[in-house]
């Protein structure tokens, strides 16, 4: 390789740069094996990026080429409402329990026909907490039951499962602990199973601490995305989409012709979603019922759920596509079920691209400009401005007059993206590999404002190795930033710089809250604990 050759004690200097580029325009510089060896995979990953991005491009025609079809209102209303259970999965919660238990205590609906379920796998002080709620609020005639299991078999789907052997109603509400549904939420869902074949309804979600802080910003529009473009692009078209776990409701023989809840996966939701739709239930999507949840406040909270579904969504994939490829499915939900159950793998994509990118980039320097502008430059765009078109075009349809204030978010956002890419690759990888793990909650701390202060620390989860690899990853896109500059290549520094933000600010945020939580613990166990409301 011409570069080997060459190589000045204080980098790539004028003379090489001149040197090179003189023998390009002569024709005289060539691939040899060891560009070859750089150059294809760089490609076959761009490529492989850049369907997944185009694939976005597809939802969003998706979404307004479908939007007629919109679901606001169900087809008829019950004449006798019918029997509902609510089921409410917690694991250590102790500090949101109350909330989740008053939001859901408020819930319309006739009180006889309502069955609550607490069901707490709990292995902390949240136990106490949630047994004296219960009591309280039955107390004052709520339907509640508290069911507590020490062994936590089947994590949230073994849970759930447990509950159904007790439930009463013939559908199923599901809330997470984060969760605060409107007092209308049951009356909104429940008339859309007045057509038989439906066997679930998903809301939207909304946040309550979106403006706590910048973390919180970027991670609501991400999950505006989610709801606004890809749920309901999928649902107008007819196509498969998922149980997001909660905020739904589900019609419970569907739950059970289905197969019921299985955990050999860690997102239990995507699963019998599958498995529902392959059986022939029909699901709907509300995008004007809203659930308001609460965000992950902390940068190793974040990745933590991220990281879950990254993994559980393989999984998934490896479970379901092959009987869905199987089906009798259109050959377009089969083609959109790919895309979706095997997004994740974007990111062992990313960290391949981050690899090979420098030399790469070198490489392709000195063989011109031409190929760099119609080629590469074609490929990164389809892979990652496909990011901030989707998610611009979801801010637009929530906050028709505020929409443009997202674009100060959009450049972050995508950092942050490539900043989880260690994260969620070490989580595929384990999936692809078969290695089981736990179902790792996400810590909430009832933080709502940016006057609340995180009350305690004991939920935090260090990440080990990951933070230092993505500083070490970070500065390598340093360096490809000077060479960039030193060749005047200056295309494709606000590119590399998004590498570079996103790694070292996943990491530095990852290791400073670390490092603090010890201080705050250890200041904490002279404080009483979160008491329980009377």
């Amino acid at each position: 390789m011409l570069l080997t050759s060459y190589a000045a004690p204080k980098g790539i200097g004028h003379y090489l740069r001149q040197h090179l580029l003189d023998k390009t325009f002569q024709g005289l510089y060539h691939t040899d094996a060891f560009d070859r060896a750089l150059l294809i995979p760089y490609f076959i990953v761009l490529v492989l990026l850049a369907g997944y991005g185009i694939h976005r491009y597809i939802l969003v025609y998706l979404y307004y080429k479908h939007k007629k079809n919109r679901t606001t209102e169900p087809l008829a209303h019950f004449d006798d409402l019918p029997p509902i259970t609510v089921q409410l999965p917690i694991f250590n919660e102790q500090y949101v329990v109350e909330r989740l238990l008053d939001a859901v205590c408020r819930l319309k609906y006739p009180r006889e026909k309502l069955d609550i379920q607490v069901l707490d796998d709990s292995t902390d002080e949240t136990v106490e907490v949630a047994r004296n709620l219960v009591e309280r609020y039955a107390a004052l005639g709520n339907p509640v039951t508290y069911h507590h299991r020490t062994n936590r078999e089947g994590f949230k789907a073994g849970a759930l499962a447990e509950g159904l052997k007790s439930a009463k109603g013939e559908f199923v509400a599901i809330f997470d602990a984060d969760f605060t549904p409107p007092e209308d939420f049951l009356l909104r869902t429940i008339h859309h199973f007045t057509d038989p074949k439906i066997g679930m309804v998903q809301t939207r979600w909304t946040h309550i601490n979106r403006d706590y802080s910048f973390l919180t910003q970027v991670e609501a529009i991400l999950l505006d995305g989610h709801f606004v473009l890809e749920h309901s692009g999928r649902a107008r078209t007819g196509l498969f989409f998922n149980f997001n776990g909660t905020a739904g409701m589900w019609r419970r023989a569907a739950i059970d012709d289905a197969g019921g809840w299985q955990h050999d996966t860690l997102t239990e939701d995507t699963d019998l979603s599958y498995r529902a739709q392959l059986k022939g239930w029909k699901f709907i999507y509300l995008q004007d019922v809203e659930c308001p949840a609460e965000l992950p406040v902390e940068m190793t909270a974040f990745k933590t759920q991220q990281a879950r579904w990254a993994k559980g969504l393989i999984q998934t994939g490896k479970k379901i596509l092959p009987r869905v490829l199987r089906s009798d499915a259109p050959f377009h939900t089969k083609i959109e079920a790919w895309y979706h159950l095997t997004a994740n793998l974007s990111y062992p994509l990313m960290v391949i691209l981050s690899v090979l990118i420098l030399p790469a980039m070198i490489i392709r320097f000195y063989q011109g400009w031409f190929q760099m502008l119609f080629i590469d430059l074609p490929l990164f765009l389809a892979s990652t401005f496909s990011i901030s078109s989707f998610y611009l075009v979801s801010q637009r349809e929530l906050f028709p007059k505020s929409w443009p204030r997202a674009l100060l978010y959009l450049p972050f956002l995508m950092a942050l993206g490539i900043g989880l890419t260690i994260t969620n690759t070490k989580a595929v990888i384990e999936a692809l590999m078969g290695k089981q793990t736990a179902f790792a909650r996400t810590p909430k701390y009832h933080v709502e404002s940016k006057k609340d202060k995180i009350r305690a620390t004991k939920y935090r989860k260090r990440l080990g190795w990951v933070p230092w690899v993505e500083l070490v990853i970070g500065a390598y896109f340093a360096l490809t930033v000077y060479y960039a500059v030193q060749n005047e290549n200056f295309v494709t520094i606000p590119f590399l710089l998004l590498f570079v933000v996103g790694y070292w600010y996943t990491g530095l945020m990852s290791l400073l809250q670390g490092r603090f939580a010890g201080v705050e613990l250890s200041a904490e166990t002279h404080t009483k604990p979160f008491p329980v409301g009377v």
